[in-house]
């Protein structure tokens, strides 16, 4: 084991104060302003655990100006003698729930963790409780889900420009500050709020990426950092597609190679690729339904959406008998998609996020089929990769986004802790080891080699190293890997 030395560096209270927005008082002042609180109270429906909200600047720039609730909860060290702190858990997504994790329960970290640490979480700004972006549901309905031709290209530019103004008349002056960066701000205001004089964090997928955010704006203020299934925030737009298409055709071929030597598997003793080419092919003609939604169409994109999101725990027994009911399904003469008007009604967006981080442009359609050809030669299976979406989504904004790509700038006192799965189907392993060049000396690699998205909660074996992380801030050895659990039967 590699010890990593403490530092002895004190926080003064004006560098706390600062940290959260508020102007410290001047010399002459008799009082400094004091530092905001969070008024914890038990949440709705689970009274073991706490909720509330922290108020926090819109716009950093702007410490002085509008503000939301930040949403939040927490559960508290089960044994109060043996508390080390808090444990601060960063949500994926974007838009996945952190209070929601903490009040459904404490699974997500060992008993000897929440032993030792509060375990407290949030919803990121813009997304659940946290003054979520919302939207009209009927030019959400708009998107598609492909482009076909130039001049669907053109009509999706306009209608995301309508969606934009939408979204900001109806959500407000936040709708234009739900970037990371922003995030971060909003993080070091939570540390702060919590009385910590240094973070411990664990995020996972899409929480990495306000992980590393957070180390680069404020490196000397990480305690221990864990990052599982890690974002890779440096890629352009081709490398960010292929790596996504890399990464999920590669957890297909570990789907397929089960089957195949799995009794127990649906489509064991069959030729898997050729019933899920055949499936593409009716897909394509528009002659594909689900058995247990007959009257929904399904699309090569959602075909393809659907498999990825049996790849993730994984499930492969479900995605057998899926793919084998499907095939076994009789083809229709003919299937009429169905259009419902959804009126005024409103749904929330948290996707806003994702196009205020990330810059994808794409000219035109030439370029996007350009995209499209590629990303199949490179995932022939699964073809379409759920990231295409992204492009169609957050088609046309404007540049430059508030939080843009670039390769990591961290310089913490610790090494932070990379949790990578070798067969992780969303965050791929070859994001990973990108991520921990980019770390340097600054971070480790630490290998689970089996499958699906995450591997705390999979592998007794990560989850120990990073429990003595989180603890004692004791990284594992460089190159240490853990062997993968067996996968379901």
């Amino acid at each position: 084991m590699l010890r990593v030395r403490k530092s002895a560096v004190g926080w003064a209270v004006a560098l706390a104060v600062a940290a959260t927005g508020l102007t410290p008082a001047s010399p002459a002042n008799a009082r400094p302003r004091p530092l905001p609180s969070i008024d914890w109270q038990p949440c709705a429906g689970d009274a073991t655990a706490e909720c509330g909200t922290l108020s926090l600047p819109i716009d950093w720039r702007r410490p002085g100006g509008e503000r939301f609730d930040l949403a939040l909860a927490r559960r508290v060290a089960t044994d109060p003698s043996a508390r080390t702190g808090t444990l601060v858990f960063g949500p994926g997504g974007p838009g996945d729930s952190g209070v929601d994790r903490v009040v459904a329960g404490s699974s997500r970290f060992s008993a000897d963790l929440r032993r030792q640490f509060d375990i407290v979480s949030f919803d990121p700004r813009g997304t659940g409780r946290s003054h979520p972006v919302v939207c009209s549901k009927d030019l959400l309905a708009r998107q598609p889900q492909l482009l076909t031709d130039q001049a669907q290209f053109d009509t999706t530019l306009a209608g995301n420009a309508l969606l934009r103004a939408d979204c900001r008349a109806r959500t407000g002056p936040l709708y234009d500050h739900v970037d990371t960066t922003s995030a971060a701000r909003d993080l070091d205001a939570v540390r702060a709020a919590l009385g910590e004089r240094r973070l411990t964090f664990h995020g996972s997928s899409y929480g990495t990426l306000l992980g590393t955010r957070y180390a680069e704006l404020y490196p000397h203020r990480v305690r221990a950092m864990v990052l599982e299934s890690t974002v890779d925030h440096s890629l352009g737009t081709s490398a960010f597609l292929d790596t996504q298409a890399v990464t999920g055709e590669d957890s297909f071929d570990e789907f397929v190679a089960w089957c195949d030597r799995t009794a127990a598997c649906a489509l064991h003793g069959r030729d898997v690729r050729s019933v899920w080419a055949g499936l593409h092919a009716r897909a394509e003609r528009g002659l594909l339904t689900d058995p247990a939604r007959p009257s929904v169409v399904l699309t090569p994109f959602e075909l393809s959406r659907l498999a990825h999101r049996e790849l993730y725990d994984p499930r492969w027994p479900k995605l057998a008998g899926w793919i084998a009911s499907l095939d076994a399904a009789a083809t229709p003469s003919a299937v009429a998609p169905v259009e419902r008007s959804t009126g005024d009604a409103v749904a929330p967006y948290p996707f806003a996020v994702f196009c205020q981080d990330w810059s994808l442009p794409v000219r035109d359609y030439r370029e996007y089929a350009g995209h499209l050809r590629r990303v199949a030669r490179l995932a022939p299976d699964l073809r379409y990769a759920p990231a295409l979406f992204a492009l169609v989504t957050c088609l046309g904004t404007p540049t430059p986004v508030a939080n843009p790509q670039h390769r990591l700038r961290v310089r913490t006192d610790v090494p932070l802790l990379l949790a990578a799965t070798r067969h992780d189907p969303a965050s791929g392993y070859n994001w990973a080891t990108n991520v921990a060049r980019q770390l340097g000396d600054h971070g480790l690699l630490l290998t689970y080699e089996g499958w699906g998205h995450g591997s705390y909660t999979t592998s007794p074996c990560v989850g120990g190293a990073v429990d003595r992380y989180l603890t004692s801030v004791v990284v594992p050895r460089p190159g240490t890997t853990c062997a993968a659990v067996d996968p379901p039967v």
